[in-house]
């Protein structure tokens, strides 16, 4: 199956399940979904920050500071934040990403979604999909900062990123 036949929960603007759509239809058609953000540092506190491969049905090729993606239909924002951090660093028995806070992006342009945001430490090494990440490295936080108005990066995650600093900062 590939990822435009994979079945997603269609929300409303509550968060509340309206319908069930393929992937690709939702995407195509604007349709509000799910989907899970979590930041990973390294043992020394670095984030692993990531360019998406060209073959990505959304933001191919840009820079990301999160794993992360599509909540599948059935399942909760907990279950795919763990599934898609495995998933997406190439590892197995990585602890439970933390649930901070939930969000809803709305790019003004039919690119439109509820975001949970997570954080988790990764001690192990990775090895990320090479389906997804085309690069990656864990960087050092002021670098990332740096680098924001240098790279292009996923516009859902430069939001989530903002509106983390913010939570954290007690905004």
């Amino acid at each position: 199956m590939s990822s435009a036949d994979e079945i997603l929960d269609i929300v409303d603007e509550n968060d509340q399940v309206v319908g069930q759509s393929p992937r690709g239809a939702a995407y195509a058609r604007g349709l509000r979904h799910r989907c899970a953000f979590i930041q990973v540092r390294d043992t020394a506190g670095r984030l692993f920050v990531h360019r998406r491969t060209a073959t990505k049905l959304v933001f191919p090729s840009l820079y990301d500071m999160w794993v992360g993606g599509v909540v599948g239909a059935g399942e909760t924002y907990d279950e795919a934040a763990l599934r898609e951090a495995e998933e997406e660093l190439g590892v197995s028995g990585l602890p439970s990403p933390e649930f901070l806070f939930k969000f809803l992006y709305d790019d003004g342009a039919g690119r439109t979604w509820w975001s949970a945001v997570y954080e988790v430490r990764c001690d192990l090494p990775v090895n990320p999909q090479v389906e997804e990440v085309a690069w990656h490295d864990f960087l050092p936080e002021e670098e990332v900062e740096r680098r924001l108005s240098r790279w292009e990066w996923v516009p859902d995650g430069l939001d989530a990123y903002e509106r983390l600093r913010a939570f954290r900062a007690g905004g």
